[in-house]
């Protein structure tokens, strides 16, 4: 029920009241000829993502699937009706396993998405497939209103006596146009098949992908390990065939309860091992409740690089290194899988003499070496801090390196300095994020300046601190703590 002008008026009607009461008779009329009717606000929004979440659960049936106004879902069936027998079989099963989940369904199979449409909403029957090119003659006997036009459209055209879709065959187009606007002739066009109607799927379609239904659902995790083996081996040798590997992919569980519970997984590089894909989600199946039991599996392969055939080595496990370096990239990928995407990586050298910008994070088994390692020889902590710490330092003299100094509410006597290494900053690039917090200096030309000391305090500790920019005339650089050695 929605409320318009401080009256409720039905959204939408139980089907068992069709014959009295329609959507959009005020409620009060509805209750006079019905008085025991149940009436619930709308909730459109609930009730759009609802539709959503079925178009998703749809897509055991096919991988191109998209919600169709508020109430519909369309399906390409193309290349996908023979593994459920034929085109009737597979609307007839969709409809039986809503049926199933309490939902009253109808459905058609037809070359064009506006014939499907007008046939499943005012066909009359619960699954209508008609065959290729007839639709003109299916759509006929069908009320203008199964167009999905404009309401008041549907009424011009039913006081002008053209009540039914034939009637508009006879009719010139410029003359449907001139009376009934642009819209009316566009999609009577595109229920014939003479105009294109674009359709954008709710996922995307997976580049490569593999299918299992099964006859009863299965729950334990035995059944649903063995099934996802029989996916990634079934993907495994289409990836072949293609001469590509999976780099990112997804298993998809539909339950028999309509939920659709995924899992996805990436590759350090390119693989078509159908052991170890399956083997990264079969070790997260505790992740996944099956409830009442799963009825279809999809492993779908999201992205995918090229990968040419090896020349298997004598013990027929590979030849030169890549034997190790497969068994690299298996234990990345388990790593990850375990820890988490991006939680394995490496540090490559970038072409910068700025410590923190020396190194750059990249994925464990990324191409390239990277740029060069500036100030190779120079002592370098193994890690520094996220970023550097002010720190309250006491030096003798302005340019000499500090005696003392406090971090963290603790005071550290220096008993050994090595230093200065002076580091200026790239004028060329930005600042990086983060040195609004730090950077010193009275000028342009000395801002970024840094002068690097190494020092050991009376315990033993080893630390990396800097005064950032010159003394000048009323002005005192800062003390900062960089990093920690060992």
């Amino acid at each position: 029920m929605e409320w318009a002008g401080g009256r409720g008026l039905l959204a939408a009607v139980d089907e068992r009241l069709l014959d009295s009461i329609v959507p959009g008779m005020p409620l009060a009329d509805a209750r006079a000829i019905a008085p025991g009717i149940v009436a619930l606000d709308a909730d459109p929004e609930g009730d759009a993502a609802a539709l959503r979440r079925l178009a998703q659960w749809c897509g055991r049936y096919s991988p191109w699937t998209a919600t169709d106004g508020t109430d519909g879902i369309w399906l390409d069936l193309t290349g996908v009706a023979h593994l459920f027998g034929d085109e009737p079989s597979l609307a007839a099963d969709l409809v039986a396993r809503l049926k199933r989940r309490g939902l009253t369904a109808r459905a058609a199979v037809a070359d064009t998405p506006g014939a499907a449409s007008a046939l499943a909403r005012a066909g009359g029957k619960s699954v209508t497939v008609i065959p290729s090119g007839a639709e003109q003659l299916a759509l006929a006997l069908l009320p203008v209103s199964a167009l999905r036009l404009p309401p008041e459209t549907c009424e011009l055209m039913d006081r002008l006596g053209l009540r039914r879709i034939g009637d508009l065959y006879k009719l010139p187009r410029p003359a449907l146009v001139s009376r009934f606007g642009l819209a009316a002739a566009e999609r009577l066009d595109q229920a014939l098949g003479k105009l294109p109607e674009p359709l954008s799927p709710l996922p995307p379609m997976p580049t490569r992908s593999s299918h299992r239904c099964f006859a009863e659902p299965i729950a334990r995790p035995e059944d649903l390990a063995a099934a996802i083996a029989s996916l990634a081996d079934a993907l495994c040798r289409s990836l072949a065939r293609d001469g590509v590997g999976a780099r990112r992919l997804a298993l998809r569980f539909y339950r028999v309860d309509g939920v659709v519970l995924a899992l996805e997984a990436g590759t350090a590089q390119a693989s078509r091992d159908p052991r170890h894909l399956a083997h990264l989600f079969a070790s997260r199946l505790d992740r996944i409740d099956p409830d009442l039991g799963v009825e279809d599996m999809r492993l779908e392969a999201l992205a995918v690089e090229p990968l040419g055939s090896r020349q298997p080595g004598l013990d027929r496990t590979g030849a030169g290194n890549d034997r190790s370096d497969d068994a690299l990239a298996r234990l990345v990928d388990r790593l990850e899988t375990r820890l988490g995407a991006g939680s394995v990586a490496r540090l490559r050298p970038r072409d910068s003499h700025i410590p923190e910008r020396a190194q750059e994070r990249v994925p464990a088994l990324a191409p390239g070496r990277g740029g060069t390692l500036w100030n190779a020889g120079k002592t370098r902590p193994l890690r520094l801090l996220p970023r550097p710490e002010p720190i309250e330092a006491i030096a003798p003299i302005p340019d000499d390196p500090p005696v003392q100094f406090r971090w963290r509410r603790l005071t550290h006597r220096v008993r050994a300095a090595d230093g200065p290494e002076r580091i200026l900053g790239e004028w060329w690039r930005e600042p990086y994020a983060g040195e609004g917090s730090w950077r010193g200096g009275s000028s342009p030309a000395d801002e970024n300046l840094r002068d690097y000391y190494a020092v050991e305090d009376t315990v033993g500790r080893r630390f990396w601190v800097f005064r950032a920019g010159l003394h000048k005339p009323g002005v005192t650089p800062g003390w900062f703590l960089h990093g920690v050695f060992p």
